[in-house]
C-alpha cells in the first residue's frame, strides 16, 4: 500500500535507504553504499509538507519510499529507495506514478531526477519509465546546484545524469 509518510515512519526510512544502498557495494560502488542515509531531521520537512510517500509491507512498515522536492519550478524526485528483498515488483514504478499525479495536481509541467547513467536500476530503469537525459547546457541553476552537491560528496566517480519527464508522457 502506498501512503504519505508519517513522523513515526521516518526512522525506518534510513533503514530502507541503507539496505537499498548495499546493492551498490555489489557492483564496486562502495562510496555510494557508504553514503549516509537521510536523518529524521532531514526527512521531517518532506513528511510535514506531504512530499514523502511510503510503500508499506507487513505490519504497515515502510519497505520503500520516495521524496520529492521543487527545483526551479518543477517537481524533482529527490530519492526513491526500495529494500532489495522487495525489488523487481513494480514498487518503485508505482511510487513514481503517485508522484506524477501529485505533480500534475500541483501544476508542475515536468519531473526531474539525478541518477547513475549506467547502473541498471538507475538510468536505464528511469528511461523505461519515460525519463530522458537532460543535456548539461539545458540544466537549470537548481539542477546544477544539486549536481555540484553530489560531486562534492564523491558521487560523481561514476557517470551521473539529470533526467526529466514532461508530464503527460511516459508509461
Amino acid at each position: 500500500m502506498i501512503r504519505l509518510a508519517r513522523p513515526d515512519d521516518l526512522p525506518e526510512l534510513a533503514e530502507v535507504e541503507s539496505a537499498a544502498g548495499l546493492l551498490f557495494r555489489d557492483i564496486g560502488m562502495d562510496v555510494v553504499a557508504d553514503d549516509a542515509p537521510p536523518t529524521v531531521a532531514e526527512l521531517t520537512p518532506y513528511a510535514a509538507d506531504g512530499r514523502a510517500w511510503v510503500f508499506t509491507g507487513p505490519g504497515d512498515r515502510p519497505v520503500a519510499y520516495l521524496l520529492v522536492d521543487v527545483v526551479d519550478g518543477h517537481a524533482h524526485l529527490e530519492q526513491v529507495s526500495v529494500r532489495p528483498e522487495y525489488a523487481r515488483r513494480g514498487i518503485g514504478r508505482r511510487l513514481v506514478e503517485v508522484v506524477r499525479e501529485w505533480a500534475r495536481a500541483h501544476g508542475f509541467a515536468e519531473l526531474s531526477l539525478t541518477t547513475y547513467a549506467e547502473v541498471p536500476w538507475n538510468g536505464p530503469y528511469y528511461a523505461r519509465l519515460g525519463f530522458e537525459v537532460v543535456a548539461d547546457e539545458e540544466l537549470t541553476d537548481g539542477l546544477r546546484a544539486i549536481r555540484a552537491t553530489e560531486a562534492a560528496k564523491g558521487l560523481d566517480a561514476w557517470p551521473r545524469v539529470v533526467m526529466r519527464q514532461r508530464l503527460g508522457s511516459g508509461p
